[in-house]
């Protein structure tokens, strides 16, 4: 594994960087979310990554969603903003960040499902398993604030 995430560990190596980037959290009528099964580092993730310049954060979660699962999607709404500086990304190539993420919920408007070099797996999940995944507990909160559907954005 390339990527090790710490999440309020002492032993977490200092960030040298923060990135800005994008997570959709993309529920369909049937309850169930859209999730990858990431290849760095094992563990079930929300489709997003970093932004690339002269893109804004729209075009930015169009773009990964699209290059993760195949997609197309549309922007519905902000859900939150991530930026706890106790959640340090360590990466096998010796960068440390700090979390940075943007994430909104969309909705899927075209596109065929498949997997990218980023991914193990794709797949829809039934939102009732997602305690029982590998999946880092910044990605659980994301998906639990977005179920929320409160009507202003979290920043945490």
């Amino acid at each position: 594994m390339n990527r090790k995430d710490y999440y309020y560990e002492k032993n977490a190596p200092e960030p040298k960087t923060i990135v800005p980037a994008v997570s959709a959290v993309i529920i369909d009528k049937s309850n169930q979310i859209l999730l990858q099964e990431r290849v760095d580092n094992g563990k079930w993730s929300l489709p997003g990554g970093g932004m690339d310049p002269g893109e804004n954060v729209e075009q930015a979660i169009i773009r990964e969603v699209k290059e993760e699962t195949g997609l197309d999607v549309k922007v519905i709404k902000l859900t939150g903003i991530y930026s706890d500086p106790n959640h340090v990304i360590a990466y096998g190539d010796g960068e440390v960040r700090q979390q940075f993420s943007i994430c909104f919920s969309c909705e899927v408007i075209g596109g065929t499902l498949v997997t990218s070099h980023e991914s193990k797996r794709v797949a829809f999940v039934p939102i009732s398993e997602i305690d029982s995944l590998n999946m880092h507990i910044t990605q659980k909160i994301r998906i639990r604030d977005a179920q929320n559907n409160q009507s202003e954005a979290y920043i945490r």
